[in-house]
């Protein structure tokens, strides 16, 4: 089967969907985010504050070599994940991309003004809008399957099933 890569916008419901599939489909999950705070001793936020969104890309990238590598799961990734082609390729590799789409409506609403997302800025909707339209198409590029992230995490969780044939 390989890993299920969740990927997306912050707000599209990768976290939430992953734990909900990795405990409907009894598999591991694993989070990109989380491995990369556990290697580094500091939170991405302050990982972004200290060393810099270049130094958290290169933990990212070793995180996801470091999932690949790992027992068949689900995976939850950060939002800018996709943005090194290196990533896309190992998890190409190892597993089924899928991208949980959202509108900027939906996305707002789900990350609200979330201080420790360190990409957030005062306007959540503008800046989520921009950043939508500079990845749409880097993660349509990098996915296998593309699923629709607007409803619950129930339903969106069913829709990934459904799409990577895991049920």
């Amino acid at each position: 089967m390989g890993h299920v890569w969740l990927i997306g916008m912050m707000g599209s419901g990768k976290t939430s969907v992953g734990r909900l599939l990795s405990e409907r489909l009894e598999l591991p999950l694993y989070d990109t985010d989380a491995t990369v705070e556990a290697n580094a001793g500091q939170t991405v936020g302050e990982i972004f504050s200290h060393l810099g969104e270049p130094r958290f890309r290169e933990l990212e990238s070793l995180a996801v070599r470091v999932i690949a590598s790992q027992d068949d799961g689900i995976v939850s990734t950060g939002g800018g994940v996709v943005l090194d082609s290196s990533n896309v390729e190992a998890m190409r590799e190892s597993g089924t991309i899928v991208l949980l789409d959202a509108d900027v409506g939906t996305l707002t609403a789900r990350v609200g003004t979330a201080a420790e997302r360190p990409l957030i800025a005062k306007d959540p909707e503008r800046y989520l809008r921009e950043l939508a339209s500079a990845r749409g198409a880097v993660y349509e590029d990098a996915a296998h399957v593309v699923v629709d992230a607007t409803g619950s995490i129930e339903d969106v969780a069913h829709r990934v099933e459904a799409a990577c044939s895991v049920s």
